[in-house]
């Protein structure tokens, strides 16, 4: 038990003599040496100047705020909650819809606010960077031998002062935060040493620590398939996990931009850190393929080192709600959905659940009140794992809105639940085609793909509908009968052995053939196998309802640029045959 006082508060001899007027104890809280103010009904106990810093497990330091509860003798449960790709502690201050600091420390919890390594004032700034621990303090891109164990370094500090509860440790964030969170619920109470083996998670005293609970929320599971993905992503079973060959194809806008990003911040020289060489990795992929096996061996550090999908599972992994978006085109309903297939695969009856729904990086329209919903199981999850007031751990299951038009619209179609993400639909349509029709690079249209890039596109806008018959592409379509699409399309098609330079961009559009306009409702990329003369196209997924009248309009090109690199060079491949099967939510076969 200890009094808790402000350090404003206390007369200089009190804080000399450590004690409060009238001689009472006074424990004033410090987490990382850092006095507290009284701010927005909670505790702030900031970073404050370079000085403040907490140094890592490797020196490194660390520019990190903590936020208390406005009263209580701690320990307390205890949240990192981590910021994005170019962002830094204060991006989870004051958010309107309750998901920020302030907020889970009016609630009784302890919040971590750290700005990831190199970026903003941990060594990412050039007037950051202090020597020596600056020295090689640069970007590691969410690796599980350094970013992650950053933030199992700072919660174990506050368990060692006695500010954070062991037994109530949890980590939430978004983007290239929830990519960490994920991989800190996987290795749960392990650590990922630099030589790659993996060690007991402990904190700097030598207290056994465990993650209690996790919410990522727009995470990847596989770095390698998000940025370079080759349509190999909904794979089950013994691969769920392996990055498949061929490498795929560049997801370049979306590079481009997180690239810059970096740029800005500090990443490693050229050549100097192989496990974040992100210039050379970059530099590479830029080239386009056919991918060597160096290419690929850069594809597999980022798969192996800087996601989930390359920690083993030797035990079921923390508690955890993984949210991902179906809108998503940076990281997919897919990544989500492969974590949690893979978590169920191996321990059918772990707690996880998933979150899918129009939402996520663009072109995903975060809906406030689907937002409302899954904030309020997020802190559910975490009321009952890490500050024990009552109820388990999550059974497993996976809760599902779609995309709504228009963007602002308060909720998104839905929900449906169900076990699996496959138990979701009820039932599928199938369009068939024999077209004996070549797709090929002279007809990709470039203006039209502009409007598509990944960066920009509001999918609600309509466009003008498309000419079916137009050359160098293949559609199949049929008119809708008033369905729900509700998960990830699979198109399987023949054709001639196919080059290892091709690609193959599948669309899926809602033509409204009163008002002659289209919406794109879903999109993919696969990197035919060299030589293959069939595949199996797999799009990110969607819910999205197709009105009745209107056509469901599945068109295959030769490529997509800005969003996907156009292949070197130029190919063309024909389709002679495509059978397109949507899973839907209403029942039977159509």
């Amino acid at each position: 038990m200890r009094l808790r006082l402000l350090v404003p508060s206390l007369t200089l001899a009190a804080i000399v003599l450590g004690l409060a007027p009238g001689g009472a104890l006074a424990a004033a809280p410090l987490p990382f040496g850092h006095a507290c103010e009284a701010k927005d009904g909670a505790l702030f106990c900031p970073a404050a100047t370079d000085a403040d810093r907490v140094p890592s497990f490797d020196g490194v330091p660390l520019d990190v705020d903590v936020w208390l509860p406005a009263s209580g003798d701690g320990p307390f449960p205890t949240i990192a909650m981590i910021h994005g790709w170019g962002g830094n502690k204060t991006n989870f201050e004051n958010n309107a819809d309750g998901y920020s600091a302030q907020d889970y420390a009016r609630r009784g919890y302890a919040v971590v606010l750290s700005t990831a390594r190199g970026f903003g004032r941990s060594c990412g700034e050039a007037t950051s960077r202090t020597s020596p621990g600056c020295d090689k303090g640069w970007i590691h891109l969410a690796d599980q031998r350094y970013e992650v164990r950053d933030q199992q370094t700072l919660l174990g500090t506050l368990v060692d002062e006695g500010i954070a509860k062991a037994a109530g440790l949890g980590a939430t964030g978004i983007s290239y935060g929830g990519g960490t969170s994920l991989q800190m619920a996987y290795l749960k109470d392990r650590i990922r040493n630099a030589d790659g083996s993996y060690g007991p998670w402990t904190s700097p005293n030598g207290t056994k620590l465990s993650l209690a609970a996790a919410w990522p929320r727009w995470p990847w599971s596989d770095l390698a398939d998000a940025l370079v993905p080759n349509g190999r992503s909904w794979l089950t079973k013994g691969n769920l996990y392996r990055y498949a060959s061929p490498g795929g194809v560049d997801l370049m806008s979306y590079q481009d931009g997180l690239f810059a990003l970096g740029s800005a911040n500090f990443l490693a020289p050229k050549g100097v850190d192989p496990g974040a060489d992100l210039v050379t990795w970059k530099a590479r992929i830029d080239q386009g393929e056919p991918y060597d096996a160096k290419a690929l061996s850069y594809l597999k550090e980022l798969h192996d080192n800087h996601g989930a999908g390359g920690i083993s599972l030797t035990s079921a992994p923390a508690p955890l709600i993984i949210q991902n978006g179906w809108t998503d085109d940076l990281f997919p309903a897919w990544q989500g959905a492969r974590a949690y297939q893979q978590i169920r695969a191996a321990f059918p009856s772990a707690a996880v659940n998933l979150q899918l729904g129009d939402l996520g990086h663009n072109r995903g329209a975060n809906h406030p009140g689907d937002n409302t919903a899954f904030n309020a199981a997020g802190l559910a999850l975490f009321d009952r794992l890490l500050a024990g007031k009552g109820g388990t751990a999550p059974k497993p299951s996976v809760t599902s809105y779609g995309q709504s038009c228009p963007r602002k619209a308060k909720n998104g179609i839905g929900p449906w639940t169900a076990s699996t993400v496959a138990g979701l639909a009820r039932g599928t349509l199938t369009i068939t085609a024999a077209p004996r029709k070549t797709i090929t690079t002279a007809a990709i249209d470039k203006q039209l793909d502009a409007k598509l890039n990944a960066l920009a596109l509001d999918p609600c806008s309509a466009l003008p509908a498309a000419r079916d018959t137009a050359a160098g592409i293949v559609v199949l379509s049929a008119r809708s009968p008033g369905i729900t699409l509700l998960g990830s399309t699979s198109i399987a098609v023949t054709h001639p052995k196919a080059s290892g330079t091709s690609q193959i961009v599948a669309r899926i559009w809602d033509v409204d053939t009163k008002a002659k306009t289209m919406r794109m409702v879903d999109r993919s990329v696969t990197r035919p196998t060299a030589g293959a003369t069939k595949q199996t196209l797999r799009f990110n997924g969607n819910a999205w309802r197709f009105a009745k009248g209107h056509r469901i309009r599945i068109e295959l090109t030769a490529g997509d640029p800005p969003t996907f690199r156009p292949s070197n060079g130029s190919f063309s491949l024909r389709i002679l045959t495509a059978k397109a099967t949507l899973p839907t939510r209403e029942a039977g076969r159509r």
